[in-house]
């Protein structure tokens, strides 16, 4: 199947300010792209891209005074299989992990494995190790808090949606991914791409998506306890051990979103697919002049 996907975003500054985006598609689903345009900016101003820590392509430029507009949109092969489960994956003892997936037990901004340490062993730790204990998670999580975008704060932890009850999806990844460290489980958070492919269309307005990775038998495993059913169409932008590791843009700098826009639906291969440079012309047409 073929999924089309895209952003449009428009940030606002007081001042020239140096921007690092995290938007570009994640390098494991890099072969799969089989249309794109290029990132488009306007005013039009000089992008580089680099890979950070946790492997993530990031892309560096100064937005002006006044600020600036990033635009793209690309086609995607995608199997059009829902989320892989093992439910007789197992977990790993902490001694034979492999030295990169470690710092994926300890604690992080977000998730705060000190706070609830206690209340993780009281809930799951007389359940049996592996999928179970992680299934177990991401079923008292989703149970737990009420979804609202209303109820979004950049600043809330794991710890305090435990208490407060509500969230958006990155609040349910952090809890689980919390719970899931503090059982000695590897747990990694994950952004990207999630359209309404295979399930009931939500007529909220389309959102970048987060959801969580769980180490179980040498492999990780996505669980999204937001909607706690297996989905068709992720497409990754990036991991991390939490948000702090990857925001869509970090601006070095004051800025407000004056223009937020995402898009990721099923293509149907039998419709006609107007080559790259048709789009990026009628981007250019419509954007940038």
């Amino acid at each position: 199947m073929l999924i089309r996907l895209g952003y449009e975003i428009a940030i606002s500054c007081p001042q020239p300010t140096p921007v690092i985006s995290l938007l570009e598609i994640h390098r494991d689903r890099q072969p799969d792209i089989k249309r794109q345009t290029r990132v488009l900016t306007s005013p039009s101003v000089p992008t580089r891209i680099y890979t950070d820590l946790f492997g993530n392509i990031c892309r560096r430029f100064s937005a002006p005074a006044g600020g600036v507009r990033i635009l793209y949109d690309a086609v995607v092969e995608d199997s059009g299989e829902p989320d892989a489960a093992n439910t007789l994956a197992q977990e790993s003892l902490v001694e034979n992990l492999p030295d990169d997936v470690l710092g994926y037990l300890l604690g992080s901004r977000y998730c705060e494995t000190d706070h609830l340490m206690g209340p993780a062993w009281q809930l799951f730790g007389h359940l049996p190790p592996g999928w179970a204990r992680v299934q177990a998670i991401v079923d008292y999580v989703h149970a737990r808090l009420s979804f609202g975008y209303g109820y979004a704060r950049a600043t809330r932890t794991a710890a305090q949606a435990h208490e407060e009850r509500v969230g958006v999806c990155r609040d349910f990844a952090h809890l689980a991914i919390t719970f899931c460290r503090c059982m000695n489980i590897p747990a990694r958070y994950v952004n990207g791409y999630l359209g309404d492919i295979g399930v009931p269309a939500d007529p909220a307005p389309m959102d970048f998506s987060a959801w969580m990775e769980a180490y179980l038998d040498g492999k990780w495993y996505s669980f999204d306890p937001r909607h706690n059913i297996p989905r068709i169409g992720r497409v990754v932008i990036a991991r991390g051990r939490d948000a702090t590791d990857v925001p869509l843009l970090h601006t070095f700098g004051p800025h407000s979103l004056s223009t937020f826009k995402v898009w990721t639906y099923e293509q149907e291969t039998s419709a006609t697919q107007a080559p790259v440079r048709a789009i990026n012309r009628m981007i250019g047409t419509h954007m940038l002049s």
